[in-house]
This record gives C-alpha cells, structure tokens and sequence, in this order.
C-alpha cells in the first residue's frame, strides 16, 4: 500500500492530499530515510512523522486496505510522540 494511503487509512494523517503534500516536503521518513509518498509500506516499518508541530514514530504491525475507525490504531505501535 502507498505510504499516503496507509497515513490517511490508520487515521495517523486525516486527509491522503495533506499526507501527500507531507511527503513531499520531507516530514515523513521510512525506516530512517526521506519516503515519496509512492512508497509501497511493508509491516514492520518504521515511520516518522515531523507533522503539526509533534514528531510521531510508530511502527507499521499490518497493512489493509479498509480498517473501522475504532480499528485504525491496530494497523501501528506508538514508540515515540
């Protein structure tokens, strides 16, 4: 799954466009590296997000397509933020 689909689908980001444009303008990095927002998340990643003023590193633990609000945070592990 492409990295901005993955931040709006585990609700860490609200909108795929705002997850994109962060992408983009290098507030996000995969597993210590700058990601496009092409990047395809594997589970196991480790993602950091320098996003609206507070860093969040989380670690992807699965990645689906469709998840329930209420299921969003199953998709992640906060280490940091």
């Amino acid at each position: 799954m492409r990295l901005d689909k993955f931040l709006k689908v585990s609700r860490i980001i609200k909108r795929r466009t705002v997850a994109n444009d962060a992408c983009d303008a290098d507030h996000v990095s995969v597993n210590g590296r700058s990601a496009k927002a092409s990047y395809d998340v594997k589970a196991g990643d480790i993602l950091e997000i320098n996003f609206g003023g507070k860093p969040l590193k989380v670690k992807v633990l699965d990645v689906r397509d469709n998840v329930g609000k209420a299921d969003a945070a199953s998709l992640y592990e906060v280490i940091e933020g």
